[in-house]
């Protein structure tokens, strides 16, 4: 009984073609084929590579049809490398859909790190948010973006997006309209390519200072987005205050906090952290 092989997900460079990794280029000498995003563009990659390999289209367009001939392959124990054309395959690229075919198949998928143009910009952002939110492409249509960015507006991670050339300046304009002028926006632009460019500045300066200079607006983008201001603590009335240290003098917290509450008319949350200061008094 034959073993089936094993899908490797093989991450490529962004531009520069010495991000490939050593493990990524002895699995491309080892594996049986390349299922690519554009044979064409791969084939240059591993030409650059000294490398002779198979190659079989595996696309936005084709990707569950060409998927079932791949999981064939794999059956029938050949090994396969997964790219797409830059970076790291099913992340905003074709890819997903074929790794969770070979899942459900209870196939062997083996992911291997490497190039991640999300990932590359935000390490030089400097934003001190502990998290950060991949959204990828905001849709084409200005007013679905808008309602796209709405959803995001409080989301205290850093914002991370992909765009393209011909729609940077409309994206950043709205982003400055629903998130705020005075956040910062970190532009980043053909990582790790000749023209390799990062600029940081408030969402309001975004949109003119890509204006300035239409060698700016070429290329492809990585928005990075601070992530909402923590709210202003809301403040609590004298009388919500006394009526609070009240009823903490004859009941249990959480109890206090929500009859004070529902006699003051003032807000939950910032009643009990006044009752919490009180308390550790």
């Amino acid at each position: 009984m034959s073993h089936s092989g094993t899908l490797y997900v093989v991450a490529t460079p962004i531009g520069n073609l010495q991000d490939i990794t050593l493990r990524a280029i002895e699995v491309f000498k080892m594996v049986d084929i390349v299922a690519a995003e554009d044979t064409r563009h791969s084939a240059h990659l591993l030409t650059h590579l000294g490398i002779k390999a198979r190659l079989v289209a595996v696309h936005e367009h084709n990707e569950r049809r060409a998927g079932e001939k791949i999981l064939d392959e794999l059956r029938a124990g050949k090994s396969v490398a997964l790219v797409s054309d830059a970076g790291t395959p099913g992340i905003s690229d074709p890819g997903a859909i074929l790794v969770g075919m070979a899942r459900e198949a209870g196939l062997n998928v083996v992911p291997l790190p490497g190039a991640c143009a999300a990932v590359t910009a935000l390490s030089a952002a400097g934003f001190e948010q502990p998290h950060f939110l991949f959204y990828g492409f905001l849709p084409a249509s200005g007013a679905q973006r808008r309602k796209s960015l709405e959803t995001l507006r409080d989301q205290p991670a850093a914002l991370v997006f992909y765009e393209a050339p011909h729609r940077v300046i409309e994206s950043v304009t709205d982003m400055a309209a629903t998130l705020g002028e005075a956040r910062k926006i970190l532009i980043a632009r053909e990582l790790t390519k000749t023209f390799e460019t990062l600029h940081r500045c408030p969402l309001g300066e975004a949109a003119a200072w890509l204006l300035d200079d239409p060698n700016r607006q070429r290329g492809e983008f990585v928005l990075l987005v601070e992530g909402a201001p923590d709210a202003p603590q809301a403040e609590v009335s004298e009388d919500a205050q006394r009526v609070l240290q009240l009823l903490l003098n004859e009941l249990p917290l959480k109890q206090a906090v929500k009859l004070a509450a529902d006699l003051t008319g003032a807000k939950k949350n910032a009643l009990y952290q006044l009752a919490l200061e009180l308390k550790s008094v």
